[in-house]
């Protein structure tokens, strides 16, 4: 039997600390599977891709570890099959 093979995105919304979006998005640029679609007055809303729900929880953990971020919220998920 053939495997389908799954891609997930994944919307998120960044929040920085004062004077923090700038470094934030500088080290969001490090990211493969990172896409920022916008940024303004402290929030930043992310796409993230990959393979499984897995990665883009580690993916959404690394990035809430970042110096500079508040918290960082998963918004939707969608899988392609």
């Amino acid at each position: 039997m053939h495997e389908r093979r799954q891609h997930h995105i994944s919307s998120a919304v960044i929040a920085t600390k004062p004077g923090g979006i700038d470094g934030v998005l500088a080290a969001l640029a490090g990211f493969d599977n990172v896409e920022v679609h916008g940024a303004d007055k402290g929030k930043i809303v992310i796409v993230i891709e990959g393979p499984s729900t897995g990665v883009l929880g580690d993916t959404l953990m690394r990035i809430s570890l970042l110096d500079g971020v508040i918290a960082a919220n998963m918004v939707f998920e969608h899988v392609e099959m």
